[in-house]
């Protein structure tokens, strides 16, 4: 069992964080964490770690290599077969043989984070080679391939002959791009959000929790998760701090992901969750705290989520008790889905209570700026999920109108006598009195 825990305050420690295998500290998990610190913001060193825990633990317990357990160590041959077993069987993945690489094709059972175990695992071994722990090349890169491209980049026209400069004029030029130097490309991978519109399912979470016996702790998180749209850690590393510093007791302040730690975006929930956080607090967390301070007692630093021991509550403490309970109750459900529910019934009640588009515009805008999104276009693909809807909605108008107007036909054809019906065929329209759109609709159309 691979598992971390952040250093206490009291404590003195170069580390902030320790990686423990069992019971004992496991030093090249905790040292690539601190060597990613200033390389990469906190939260990405921290999400790279929850991705290689269940690698780790793998590697212990089912890796084979020639009937031997394969070592994190060991060499890049060994670790590549680890790997590729690692995605076939664990993930689900298809894999093929490419030259000197391995192409990975993620199926419909594939988790979403497997480019982001890859990039981790790649990311772990430079590292180790870096603090000099890793005697091999990266197994995780493809150095031939680099290199075979870096030659014919080079090669020019004329034979065994380099190129020409480009001012010459007698070379293609080469068209510069960001050279891929993974071992394991992955060749279908494209990031959708995902709509989830179900509107039932946060109650469904809760109903799952208290049926697995969660604490206050974790029903507090659950309500948040659903209710702000934030990340899971955005929530769980919340500090007593982070809520005092906002005006609204309905409001907290918390980093993004990419901010470094900087806390720059705040998050909004519900009356019932702010009454239910205080009653954790004055409570159980202060039954499990050192000192049994109450809220007005806390320093701003403290964490308002601690673990059962009294120290500050992280992801992976959090997560052993969300999986179980979705497990028990047969529910697949990734945490992260909370965030695209969020969006998703965020616009559902844009498109209900706007009164025109300029009203829906504005509000999709500040909902862009809640969620911290750098890209903006992200709203597309939820935007498609609701014109489809609206499609839907309209359409089936139209069926129900046709389908009264069938029987109202039929019932019209029996009780009148049997006549001959004429189509009636306008044979020209004058295109003064069609609408613009309407015309260009039409002739699309032909």
């Amino acid at each position: 069992m691979y598992w971390y825990e952040y250093c206490p305050e009291h404590i003195e420690s170069k580390y902030q964080l320790l990686v423990f295998k069992g019971n004992q500290p496991f030093l090249p998990l905790t040292d690539y964490y601190h060597d990613c610190l200033g390389r990469i913001d906190k939260s990405s060193a921290t999400s790279y770690l929850n991705c290689l825990l269940p690698f780790f633990k793998w590697l212990e317990e089912e890796s084979n290599f020639q009937g031997k357990q394969v070592q994190w160590n060991d060499s890049e041959e060994k670790i590549r077969v680890a790997v590729e077993d690692y995605l076939i069987h664990e993930t689900n993945c298809k894999i093929r043989d490419k030259e000197s690489f391995r192409i990975v094709k993620l199926t419909n059972k594939s988790p979403n984070t497997i480019s982001r175990f890859l990039s981790a695992l790649k990311s772990f071994y430079k590292s180790m080679i870096r603090l000099k722990q890793y005697l091999y090349n990266n197994p995780l890169i493809d150095g031939q391939a680099i290199l075979h491209q870096y030659k014919e980049e080079l090669k020019g026209v004329r034979e065994v002959k380099p190129r020409m400069p480009s001012i010459a004029g007698t070379e293609q030029p080469i068209v510069h791009r960001r050279l891929t130097d993974s071992y394991f490309k992955i060749i279908n991978e494209e990031w959708h959000p995902q709509i989830i519109d179900d509107i039932d399912l946060p109650y469904q979470v809760y109903q799952a929790g208290k049926k697995a016996n969660w604490s206050q702790r974790d029903i507090v998180i659950a309500r948040m998760l659903f209710e702000t749209g934030a990340r899971a850690t955005e929530i769980i590393e919340l500090t007593v701090g982070d809520y005092r510093k906002r005006k609204s007791h309905q409001e907290v302040i918390t980093f993004n992901k990419g901010s470094h730690g900087k806390k720059i975006k705040f998050l909004r929930f519900s009356k019932e969750t702010v009454k239910r956080l205080f009653h954790y607090i004055e409570t159980e967390r202060k039954k499990i705290d050192k000192d049994h301070l109450d809220f007005n007692a806390l320093s701003d630093d403290a964490s308002i989520f601690l673990t059962e021991k009294g120290t500050s509550f992280n992801y992976p403490a959090w997560y052993y008790h969300w999986s179980r309970a979705m497990k028990a109750n047969e529910l697949s459900l990734n945490p992260h889905k909370s965030r695209h529910w969020f969006v998703t019934s965020r616009l559902r009640e844009i498109y209900n209570i706007s009164k025109n588009e300029a009203e829906i515009h504005q509000r999709k805008n500040e909902l862009i700026k809640y969620m911290k999104w750098k890209n903006p276009e992200t709203m597309t693909v939820y935007e498609h999920h609701f014109d489809e809807a609206k499609h839907r909605e309209a359409h089936e108008q139209m069926l129900k109108q046709m389908e009264l107007r069938e029987k109202e036909y039929n019932k019209q054809r029996k009780s009148s006598k049997k006549i001959k019906p004429k189509l009636q065929v306008i044979e020209t329209i004058n295109s003064e009195i069609l609408d613009t759109d309407l015309q260009e609709l039409l002739e699309g159309l032909e």
